[in-house]
């Protein structure tokens, strides 16, 4: 469930994981990987295997990424006695 497989003639095997949102992940290779492990690595990463291609998904896996969503913490008001961070160019990093 929630994985699909596309064949590009040429190119080496690969699993590419996407958010929700489809944005690119992470791209693991696949070429020196048997299907066994690549089976068990797509159970590790959390991917639900259906019984038979009609039957039902479970509600916890209907909508389960590969990996959980990262979570950002929720806002904070600004106090009375905060500061206002200085303002950063558009291509400067935050941490810098």
């Amino acid at each position: 469930h929630n994985l699909e497989m596309k064949h590009l003639p040429g190119a080496d095997p690969e699993l590419v994981l996407l958010s929700h949102r489809y944005e690119e992940l992470e791209r693991i290779p696949l070429s020196d990987m048997t299907r066994e492990e690549i089976n068990q690595l797509v159970q590790e990463l959390g991917f639900y295997r259906k019984e038979t291609p009609d039957a039902p998904v479970p509600e916890e896996f209907r909508f389960a990424p590969a990996r959980p969503l990262p979570t950002l913490p929720p806002p904070r008001a600004p106090s009375a006695d905060s500061v206002t961070p200085p303002e950063r160019d558009k291509g400067e990093h935050p941490d810098l």
